[in-house]
C-alpha cells in the first residue's frame, strides 16, 4: 500500500463522517425543527434523531412549544391624570398545529405581542380612575388576554392567560394616598372617641341623677321616720300624762333628742368641735327652728 492509497483512506474516511454529520442531527424534547431545503421550506421535523440531506437540506431554526411567559410593563394615564405604571404577564405556547406560522409569519413575536398589549392596556386605562384601576384588574387582563387570543391565533400562538400582576403609581401619588387613608382612619377614631365620650358623659349624669334621687327619697324617709317617732312618743307621752299639751310634750321630745345630739359629738373623738346656742333664753328659738325644719321637710315636693 502507498501513501497515496493511505491518504485516499484518510481523504474517504473524513468525508464518510463529513457526510454522517451533515445528515444526521437530533431535535430537543418541546421543540420542532424547521427543515429548509436550499432556501425553501421543506418540512419539520419532530423530537429525537433525524436525517436530512447533506449540504441541501439545512435545519433553519427551533421552535420552542413549552410554555412561556412575557411580562410587559406599561405606563400610562388614568382618567383623574395620574401616570401609573401597570405590569401584564401574559403566558403563551406554539400550536403544534401552526408552527410554519409561528416561525415564518412572524419574525420578533415577543415584540409583537408587547405592541398588542401595549394598545389594550393604554386605551382601557385612561377611561377609569385610578381607585377603579385597581378594583377592575381583572377586566383589564381579560380584555387583554381576548385581543391577543384573536389576533395571536393566525400567527400560530396560543393564549392561555393574562395577568395584571402589577400597579405602581408615582410614588408621590402613592404616599398621597397613604396620607389620605390615614387622615379618613384618624377622623373615624375621633369621631368614635368623641362618642363614647358623649355616652359615658350621659350616664354619668343619668347615674348623678339617679343617686341624687334615691339620696332624696332616703333623706325623706328618714324624716319622715322622725316625725312619726315623735307622733308615737307624743301619743305614748299624752296617755301616761293626759293634762299636759302636745306642744309641751314636742318641746321636752325635741329638747331630749338635742341633748342626746350633743352627747353623741361629744363621746367621739374624732369628731370636730360644734359650738351652739345652748343658753336657757336660746332653747325655744332652737325649738322653733327645728320644728320648722321638720314640717318642711315633710311637705311633699310639686313635680316641675
Amino acid at each position: 500500500m502507498t501513501l497515496w492509497d493511505l491518504v485516499m483512506i484518510f481523504i474517504g474516511i473524513g468525508i464518510f463522517f463529513l457526510l454522517l454529520v451533515n445528515t444526521l442531527f437530533t431535535v430537543k424534547q418541546q421543540s420542532i425543527a424547521v427543515i429548509e431545503r436550499l432556501g425553501k421550506f421543506a418540512r419539520l421535523a419532530s423530537p429525537g434523531i433525524n436525517l436530512k440531506i447533506p449540504f441541501i437540506e439545512q435545519v433553519a431554526g427551533l421552535v420552542n412549544l413549552r410554555l412561556r411567559q412575557l411580562d410587559v410593563l406599561v405606563e400610562t394615564k388614568t382618567n383623574d391624570n395620574v401616570f401609573v405604571n401597570i405590569n401584564v404577564s401574559v403566558q403563551y405556547a406554539t400550536l403544534q398545529d401552526k408552527v410554519y406560522e409561528a416561525y415564518y409569519k412572524l419574525s420578533d413575536h415577543q415584540a409583537q405581542i408587547k405592541s398588542f398589549v401595549f394598545d389594550v392596556v393604554r386605551a382601557q386605562v385612561p377611561k377609569i380612575t385610578l381607585d377603579e384601576v385597581f378594583e377592575k384588574k381583572e377586566e383589564i387582563a381579560q380584555a387583554v388576554e381576548a385581543e391577543l387570543k384573536e389576533i395571536m391565533q393566525q400567527f400560530g400562538y396560543a393564549i392561555l392567560k393574562a395577568l395584571v400582576t402589577d400597579i405602581n403609581p408615582d410614588e408621590k401619588v402613592k404616599q398621597a394616598m397613604n396620607e389620605i387613608n390615614a387622615a379618613q382612619r384618624l377622623r373615624v377614631a375621633a369621631t368614635q372617641k368623641g362618642e363614647a365620650e358623649k355616652i359615658m358623659r350621659i350616664k354619668q349624669a343619668e347615674g348623678e341623677a339617679e343617686s341624687m334621687r334615691l339620696q332624696g327619697e332616703g333623706l325623706a324617709n328618714a324624716r319622715k321616720a322622725i316625725i312619726g317617732g315623735m307622733g308615737h312618743s307624743v301619743s305614748e307621752f299624752k296617755s301616761i300624762a293626759p293634762e299636759v299639751s302636745a306642744k309641751d310634750i314636742m318641746t321636752l321630745v325635741l329638747m331630749s333628742q338635742y341633748c342626746d345630739t350633743l352627747k353623741e359629738i361629744g363621746a367621739k373623738s374624732s369628731s370636730n368641735s360644734v359650738f351652739l346656742a345652748s343658753s336657757p333664753a336660746n332653747i325655744s328659738d332652737l325649738e322653733g327652728q327645728i320644728r320648722n325644719g321638720l314640717l318642711t321637710a315633710n311637705t311633699p315636693l310639686k313635680k316641675t
